[in-house]
């Protein structure tokens, strides 16, 4: 069981209590150096694929849709190493899964935060 997962924004400063801070899109965000970003890793292999992301545009509508799709992904061998790796990480520390959408609670990283507090 999962000690705290949170998620937040990429661009957001690092907090004390972050713990492990993964980002979890596939692509870089814009404007935003390695430095500033003080990430712990970048994990784009659990990411949507190119083709969901781009279907779903972060239409809020769509979210449960998207979901369940992304859902069908993770069950895809190398999302499903990518996710094993993040329950890993959560196990004895806080995880705080970084994404750089501006509605961070209809993302890829909310819909990884609630499977991994389950």
């Amino acid at each position: 069981m999962a000690k705290k997962v949170q998620v937040r924004r990429v661009y957001d400063a690092p907090i004390r209590g972050d713990g492990a801070r993964v980002l979890v899109d596939r692509i870089w965000p814009r404007g935003l150096t390695k430095t500033k970003a003080d990430l712990d890793e970048w994990c784009k292999k659990v990411a949507p694929s190119t083709e969901l992301r781009k279907w779903y545009s972060h239409d809020p509508e769509r979210f449960e849709e998207f979901s369940r799709r992304y859902h069908v992904e993770l069950s895809q061998p190398e999302r499903s190493d990518a996710l094993a790796h993040l329950r890993a990480l959560a196990k004895d520390r806080t995880l705080t899964l970084l994404t750089a959408t501006k509605q961070p609670e209809i993302s890829e990283a909310e819909v990884l935060a609630k499977m991994l507090r389950d």
